[in-house]
């Protein structure tokens, strides 16, 4: 008897490539359709203007147009992959110092033989930078690391995704502050920035043990001999080593500082981290040309993943130029008016997450759904704090799965972790984190969370 063929999904592009002619496609087939839009003063951004749906003449994307969106995605995510290249040359000087490798060694000869422990450890790190700052693409930089500590404990590559994309995922999603996610969504829905933080901290919480904890299971089951033993006394952390980690850690402070507080963009984290890379080299003794030949081979390798992250902004931009983006909106959202509120709450969590496919941006998704739900929310009787919950546990935990995740797909190509390989890990922990999302919801209504 044959044994059954598992199912391969594409290479990263192809299947990238592939959305993008898909979306192409249903310009043909869907109708086109636009909300009336204006300036919201509170945040900024141009918002829906819920109740003006209407039709307009269907605007069919072509082949030729469906690739000529590849490099226009590219271009209006020239802030995101300018940051990754920034990060990654920086991070390449930081590799080339020797610090990351030496701090390693240190890190695992003090497990002492425990080495499960430095998941929840690395976890918590990658889930606080996905609760303060939505981090997505600054992970690309930092596998290479990951991959040397989870070889030395004798994890596979999977698990170094799982503690850090992953923990971001679920820290972005459950977080009482993520300014690209939370923070626009209140503000689009007229609600206290901040707001219901106790109450999403909690579930926060459960969230990220549910995720560490499944995440150690699987590490103790699937953990092999790796080079843990073997790591010698010989190589310390010198002074030099010490200034290097404490410029790296006051550069990602500084970048949450200036996120949260002085509400930076991409261009100014990528400045930041660029500075950081070539005071690293200055102090290590790299000099000027050495930390500029670290810098063209971290661009180098960075390229990919830049690649990826375009590629999935031409998904959106084909929806935009086809214009059926507002069609689904509409068409998604408009069948839970009749439903009871909690049956509507969590049919907007999952329709969120379904949204989430062709709009991954979690602030472009914000902006464009929420002005449409809080006018349902109202007319249900449902907290408009509730409706952010939604879009929170549906839209935003999405990045944990999404094909059109383009910092997703980089992370694990960086690590060389197939994607259907990673869905078979995620796709379950995905369910039950959305079953938590709906406790959550359901609890909401009942407290009356506003």
């Amino acid at each position: 008897m044959t044994a059954p063929t598992r199912l391969r999904i594409p290479h990263p592009l192809v299947l990238l490539t592939g959305c993008v002619l898909l979306a192409a496609a249903a310009s043909y087939v869907v109708p086109a359709g636009e909300f009336d839009r204006r300036a919201d003063e509170i945040t900024g951004r141009t918002v829906v203007v819920a109740g003006t749906y209407h039709a307009v003449e269907r605007s069919a994307v072509n082949l030729f147009e469906a690739m000529i969106a590849l490099p226009v995605g590219m271009a209006e995510r020239a802030d995101v992959i300018f940051l990754v290249f920034m990060i990654g040359g920086a991070f390449m000087v930081v590799d080339e110092s020797g610090t990351l490798r030496r701090a390693v060694a240190a890190l695992v000869r003090s497990l002492k033989g425990r080495g499960l422990l430095v998941i929840p450890v690395v976890s918590l790190f990658f889930g606080l930078g996905g609760v303060t700052m939505n981090m997505g693409e600054e992970i690309v930089a930092l596998v290479p690391v990951l991959l040397i500590l989870t070889t030395r404990l004798g994890f596979t590559p999977l698990l170094a995704v799982a503690m850090s994309a992953g923990s971001a995922a679920i820290g972005s999603a459950f977080s009482p502050i993520n300014p690209f996610g939370v923070l626009i969504a209140q503000g689009v829905s007229e609600v206290q920035p901040a707001s219901g933080w106790a109450f999403r901290t909690i579930v926060l919480v459960l969230a990220m043990l549910l995720w560490i904890g499944a995440t150690m299971r699987v590490a103790s089951k699937s953990r092999v001999p790796g080079s843990e033993a073997d790591v010698g006394s010989a190589e310390t952390l010198s002074a030099r080593d010490l200034s290097v980690l404490a410029i790296v850690g006051a550069t990602f402070v500084v970048s949450v500082w200036g996120l949260l507080v002085l509400q930076w963009d991409f261009d100014r984290l990528s400045a930041s981290f660029f500075m950081m890379g070539v005071v690293v080299g200055l102090v290590s003794k790299m000099g000027v040309g050495g930390t500029a030949d670290a810098y063209v081979r971290g661009f180098r390798e960075m390229a990919y993943a830049a690649l990826l992250i375009g590629f999935a902004g031409a998904i959106t931009v084909v929806l935009a130029e086809g214009r059926i983006i507002d069609t689904m909106v509409n068409g998604i959202f408009v069948p839970l008016e009749g439903l009871p509120r909690l049956v509507s709450a969590i049919g907007m969590m999952v329709a969120q997450a379904a949204l989430h496919v062709p709009v991954p941006s979690n602030s472009g998704q914000a902006v464009l759904t929420m002005p449409v739900l809080v006018p349902l929310s109202d007319l249900l009787g449902l907290s408009r704090q509730v409706t952010i919950l939604a879009y929170q546990y549906g839209g935003v935990l999405c990045d944990l799965v999404a094909p059109t995740n383009g910092a997703l797909l980089a992370v694990l190509a960086a690590a060389g972790v197939r994607y259907d390989d990673w869905l078979r890990y995620a796709l379950p922990l995905f369910g039950a984190l959305l079953a938590l999302g709906a406790v959550a919801i359901a609890t909401g209504i009942a407290v009356g969370l506003s």
